[in-house]
Protein backbone atom coordinates (compact mmCIF):
# COMPACT_ATOMS: atom_id res chain seq x y z
CA UNK A 1 0.00 0.00 0.00
CA UNK A 2 3.09 2.40 0.76
CA UNK A 3 4.92 1.52 -1.90
CA UNK A 4 2.14 2.06 -4.27
CA UNK A 5 1.85 5.80 -3.20
CA UNK A 6 5.04 6.92 -2.68
CA UNK A 7 5.83 5.23 -6.09
CA UNK A 8 2.79 7.28 -7.90
CA UNK A 9 3.48 9.81 -6.23
CA UNK A 10 7.28 10.36 -6.23
CA UNK A 11 7.36 9.31 -10.13
CA UNK A 12 4.17 12.24 -11.31
CA UNK A 13 5.81 14.89 -9.22
CA UNK A 14 9.20 14.53 -10.47
CA UNK A 15 8.00 13.62 -13.65
CA UNK A 16 5.45 17.36 -13.73
CA UNK A 17 8.36 19.45 -13.08
CA UNK A 18 8.98 21.44 -16.38
CA UNK A 19 5.94 19.30 -17.84
CA UNK A 20 3.82 21.43 -20.13
CA UNK A 21 0.67 21.47 -17.64
CA UNK A 22 3.45 23.25 -14.84
CA UNK A 23 4.04 25.95 -17.45
CA UNK A 24 0.42 25.95 -17.59
CA UNK A 25 -0.05 26.19 -14.12
CA UNK A 26 2.51 29.09 -14.03
CA UNK A 27 0.22 30.76 -17.29
CA UNK A 28 -2.78 30.56 -15.25
CA UNK A 29 -1.67 31.80 -12.04
CA UNK A 30 -0.23 35.01 -13.39
CA UNK A 31 -3.18 35.83 -15.62
CA UNK A 32 -6.12 35.14 -13.28
CA UNK A 33 -4.16 35.55 -9.71
CA UNK A 34 -5.97 33.69 -7.95
CA UNK A 35 -4.39 30.95 -6.70
CA UNK A 36 -7.39 28.69 -4.91
CA UNK A 37 -9.73 28.14 -7.77
CA UNK A 38 -7.05 27.56 -9.75
CA UNK A 39 -4.92 24.65 -7.41
CA UNK A 40 -9.36 23.32 -6.96
CA UNK A 41 -9.01 23.37 -10.90
CA UNK A 42 -6.25 21.22 -10.97
CA UNK A 43 -6.99 18.82 -8.53
CA UNK A 44 -10.65 18.39 -10.15
CA UNK A 45 -8.83 17.57 -13.69
CA UNK A 46 -6.03 15.90 -12.02
CA UNK A 47 -8.50 12.92 -10.12
CA UNK A 48 -10.54 12.73 -13.16
CA UNK A 49 -7.96 12.29 -15.94
CA UNK A 50 -5.84 10.06 -13.42
CA UNK A 51 -8.67 7.93 -12.65
CA UNK A 52 -9.76 7.14 -15.70
CA UNK A 53 -5.95 6.48 -16.62
CA UNK A 54 -5.46 4.44 -13.20
CA UNK A 55 -8.58 2.42 -14.18
CA UNK A 56 -7.47 1.67 -17.46
CA UNK A 57 -4.13 0.50 -16.56
CA UNK A 58 -5.38 -2.13 -14.02
CA UNK A 59 -8.02 -3.40 -16.16
CA UNK A 60 -5.17 -3.91 -18.98
CA UNK A 61 -3.03 -5.77 -16.53
CA UNK A 62 -5.64 -8.65 -15.80
CA UNK A 63 -5.54 -9.78 -19.43
CA UNK A 64 -1.51 -9.89 -19.42
CA UNK A 65 0.77 -12.68 -17.25
CA UNK A 66 3.40 -11.43 -14.86
CA UNK A 67 5.84 -11.96 -16.71
CA UNK A 68 4.46 -9.80 -19.94
CA UNK A 69 3.29 -6.94 -17.58
CA UNK A 70 6.85 -6.71 -16.26
CA UNK A 71 8.22 -6.57 -19.87
CA UNK A 72 5.57 -4.17 -20.88
CA UNK A 73 6.19 -1.61 -17.64
CA UNK A 74 9.89 -1.86 -18.16
CA UNK A 75 9.38 -0.67 -21.98
CA UNK A 76 7.24 1.86 -21.05
CA UNK A 77 8.69 2.99 -18.35
CA UNK A 78 12.49 3.14 -20.37
CA UNK A 79 10.41 4.88 -22.94
CA UNK A 80 9.04 7.44 -20.58
CA UNK A 81 12.29 7.96 -19.22
CA UNK A 82 13.15 9.74 -23.11
CA UNK A 83 10.38 11.19 -23.37
CA UNK A 84 10.87 13.09 -19.84
CA UNK A 85 14.30 14.41 -21.48
CA UNK A 86 12.60 15.84 -24.18
CA UNK A 87 11.51 19.54 -22.76
CA UNK A 88 7.95 20.40 -23.31
CA UNK A 89 5.99 23.54 -24.78
CA UNK A 90 3.12 25.48 -23.41
CA UNK A 91 1.24 26.81 -26.82
CA UNK A 92 -0.64 29.73 -25.84
CA UNK A 93 -4.08 29.93 -27.07
CA UNK A 94 -5.51 33.35 -28.83
CA UNK A 95 -9.31 34.06 -28.58
CA UNK A 96 -10.06 31.74 -25.60
CA UNK A 97 -13.23 31.81 -24.00
CA UNK A 98 -13.12 33.53 -20.51
CA UNK A 99 -14.64 31.05 -17.96
CA UNK A 100 -12.79 32.18 -14.69
CA UNK A 101 -9.99 30.55 -12.87
CA UNK A 102 -11.32 27.21 -11.75
CA UNK A 103 -13.37 26.30 -14.94
CA UNK A 104 -10.53 27.80 -17.91
CA UNK A 105 -8.26 25.43 -15.00
CA UNK A 106 -10.34 22.62 -15.25
CA UNK A 107 -10.80 22.18 -18.16
CA UNK A 108 -7.36 23.03 -20.09
CA UNK A 109 -5.36 20.64 -17.25
CA UNK A 110 -8.20 17.75 -18.32
CA UNK A 111 -7.24 18.69 -21.92
CA UNK A 112 -3.20 18.96 -21.41
CA UNK A 113 -2.81 15.61 -19.66
CA UNK A 114 -4.51 13.44 -22.35
CA UNK A 115 -1.75 11.53 -24.24
CA UNK A 116 0.51 13.24 -21.75
CA UNK A 117 3.14 11.25 -20.40
CA UNK A 118 1.98 11.60 -16.84
CA UNK A 119 -1.36 10.66 -17.88
CA UNK A 120 0.68 7.08 -19.64
CA UNK A 121 2.63 6.79 -16.54
CA UNK A 122 -0.41 6.65 -14.25
CA UNK A 123 -2.41 3.94 -16.60
CA UNK A 124 1.23 1.78 -16.79
CA UNK A 125 1.18 2.45 -12.54
CA UNK A 126 -2.31 1.06 -12.34
CA UNK A 127 -1.29 -2.24 -14.07
CA UNK A 128 1.73 -2.40 -12.08
CA UNK A 129 -0.08 -1.75 -8.67
CA UNK A 130 -3.20 -2.92 -9.75
CA UNK A 131 -4.56 -0.16 -6.92
CA UNK A 132 -6.31 2.48 -8.92
CA UNK A 133 -7.34 4.35 -5.54
CA UNK A 134 -3.62 4.38 -4.15
CA UNK A 135 -2.13 5.07 -7.76
CA UNK A 136 -4.94 7.55 -8.24
CA UNK A 137 -4.12 9.08 -4.88
CA UNK A 138 -0.33 9.53 -5.54
CA UNK A 139 -0.60 10.67 -9.32
CA UNK A 140 -2.75 13.33 -7.78
CA UNK A 141 -1.08 14.58 -4.82
CA UNK A 142 2.36 14.41 -6.86
CA UNK A 143 0.40 16.76 -9.77
CA UNK A 144 -0.56 18.97 -6.56
CA UNK A 145 2.47 19.34 -4.90
CA UNK A 146 4.69 20.41 -8.27
CA UNK A 147 1.99 22.21 -10.42
CA UNK A 148 1.09 23.71 -6.72
CA UNK A 149 4.52 25.02 -6.53
CA UNK A 150 4.06 26.78 -9.62
CA UNK A 151 0.83 28.31 -8.64
CA UNK A 152 1.89 29.73 -5.61
CA UNK A 153 5.59 30.73 -6.39
CA UNK A 154 5.14 31.24 -10.12
CA UNK A 155 7.86 33.04 -11.45
CA UNK A 156 9.97 33.27 -8.30
CA UNK A 157 10.97 29.37 -8.89
CA UNK A 158 10.70 29.46 -12.68
CA UNK A 159 14.23 31.86 -13.02
CA UNK A 160 16.01 29.54 -10.44
CA UNK A 161 14.97 26.36 -11.07
CA UNK A 162 16.81 24.22 -14.26
CA UNK A 163 14.41 22.17 -15.50
CA UNK A 164 17.19 20.65 -18.05
CA UNK A 165 18.15 19.09 -14.05
CA UNK A 166 14.69 18.12 -13.01
CA UNK A 167 14.14 16.70 -16.13
CA UNK A 168 17.27 14.62 -15.65
CA UNK A 169 16.12 13.47 -12.26
CA UNK A 170 12.47 12.62 -13.63
CA UNK A 171 14.11 10.10 -16.42
CA UNK A 172 16.22 8.73 -13.82
CA UNK A 173 12.66 8.10 -11.94
CA UNK A 174 11.15 6.33 -15.26
CA UNK A 175 14.95 4.23 -15.64
CA UNK A 176 15.23 2.71 -12.44
CA UNK A 177 11.33 1.74 -12.76
CA UNK A 178 12.01 0.21 -15.97
CA UNK A 179 15.37 -1.69 -15.38
CA UNK A 180 13.67 -2.64 -12.46
CA UNK A 181 10.14 -4.36 -13.71
CA UNK A 182 12.44 -5.98 -16.97
CA UNK A 183 14.83 -7.06 -13.89
CA UNK A 184 11.56 -8.59 -12.22
CA UNK A 185 10.17 -10.03 -16.00
CA UNK A 186 13.48 -11.61 -16.56
CA UNK A 187 13.53 -13.19 -12.77
CA UNK A 188 9.70 -14.95 -13.10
Amino acid sequence: MLETLLSSFTLVAASEMGDKTQLLAFSLAARFRRPIPILCGILVATILNHLIAATAGSMGAVYLTTKNLALVLGVLFIVFGFWTLKPDTLEERKNEKDWGPFLTTTVLFFVAEMGDKTQFATVALGAKFQSIWLVTLGTTLGMMVSDGLAVLLGDRIAHKVQRKQIRIFAATLFFIFGIWSLFQAFRA
